[in-house]
């Protein structure tokens, strides 16, 4: 592992399964670190959120578009199940 530096925080592990496979596909080089610590039964992923990905800064940029695509797809599906119950 060469310098990575965190890239995004990921609000959840639907995000990070999704980061994972997308990552995967497009042969990016990553590590995606939880912030769960049992002992103390989820307090930090409260406070921080569920963890990050890592990776080299010249995916950055890549890995950003990636996030915001995963977010924008999330939004509009909310927004579709929201709607369904109106």
């Amino acid at each position: 592992m060469s310098d990575y530096k965190k890239i995004v925080i990921l609000d959840n592990e639907i995000e990070a399964s999704i980061m994972e496979d997308v990552l995967k596909d497009r042969d990016i080089p990553f590590v995606i670190q939880s912030y769960h610590v049992p002992g103390y039964d989820g307090v930090f992923q409260f406070h921080m959120g569920w963890g990050h990905v890592e990776s080299e800064e010249k995916y950055r940029e890549e890995i950003l578009e990636i996030y915001n695509d995963i977010k924008k797809k999330s939004n509009i599906i909310d927004e579709d199940n929201n709607n369904e119950g109106g």
